[in-house]
């Protein structure tokens, strides 16, 4: 079966870190690029992240840009979201989600994993 899995989410205060990973299941991770969004109660879904699977390059939003950071391990096939000073306007549910490339739109979504900072 064909799916994303995403694990990692959590519940930190103000401040603190979470890693969130993506795994995938029926396929190769790596063969496409793989991005991160976020959706928060009562809010469109966001790209928060993506990560290129031909160059390695990187997008961030600029609500995260030097507080999280996307990379990739080929040898576990799993992409990771680092996140770094949470702050309550970083909670949603986080879904990792695969594409052609950054530029284009996603075609698989994992179910989401639940983030939630607050003190």
């Amino acid at each position: 079966q064909v799916r994303l899995v995403e694990s990692g989410g959590g519940s930190v205060q103000p401040g603190g870190s979470l890693r969130l990973s993506c795994t995938a299941s029926g396929f190769t991770l790596g063969t496409y690029s793989t991005a991160w969004f976020r959706q928060a109660p009562g809010k469109e879904r966001e790209e928060v992240s993506c990560i290129s699977n031909s160059d390695g390059s990187t997008y961030y939003a600029a609500s995260v840009a030097g507080r999280f950071t996307i990379s990739r391990d080929n040898v576990k096939d799993t992409v990771y979201l680092q996140m770094n000073s949470l702050i309550p306007e970083d909670t949603a549910v986080y879904y990792c989600a695969t594409r052609w490339s950054c530029t284009r739109p996603p075609h698989l979504w994992g179910k989401g994993t639940l983030v939630s900072i607050s003190s």
